[in-house]
């Protein structure tokens, strides 16, 4: 920097001699802020929590343990290890199959998922090479009345 001509040398502070603790706890504290909102497991904003599955008398006692779960909205979003399209999840789903022997999938639909939808991911999982595919249902509440009558 030139400074001789107006000395301006002589008004600048001196430089630190050493660095300040504080310094080093702001860019530890940055750093764990990146970890943590770039964790999968943070809810990332937009994405809506009032997922409801449909609701199906028995279905527990057709429940069946699985190896994969991905989820499903009615807006044609699919979240396996994050968001999806059908070519990703078509890949997703070979990679997953490969890794297992006997792989099964839970496919958990929200209410408002077409059945085209769901038969166009099932038979995507079945080309994949998943053994089992099953669709998740809730059982419903007792004493709340229909199902039907809960959405409205």
């Amino acid at each position: 920097m030139i400074t001789r001509p107006l000395d301006l040398q002589s008004k600048l502070r001196p430089a630190p001699r050493s660095m300040d603790p504080l310094f080093y706890v702001s860019v530890g504290l940055v750093g764990l802020l990146f970890v943590l909102f770039g964790s999968r497991f943070v809810l990332a904003p937009g994405l809506g929590v009032d997922f409801r599955m449909p609701e199906l008398v028995g279905a527990r006692a057709g429940a069946a343990t699985t190896q994969r779960v991905i989820s499903v909205l009615p807006s044609g979003q699919i979240f396996a290890d994050g968001l999806l399209n059908k070519p990703q999840l078509r890949l997703w789903l070979k990679a997953e199959a490969a890794k297992l022997k006997d792989p099964s999938l839970l496919v958990r639909a929200s209410a408002g998922v077409p059945l085209s939808e769901l038969a166009d991911i099932i038979s995507i999982a079945h080309e994949a090479g998943f053994v089992r595919v099953v669709v998740g249902a809730e059982e419903p509440a007792a004493g709340t009345g229909s199902p039907s009558a809960r959405q409205r």
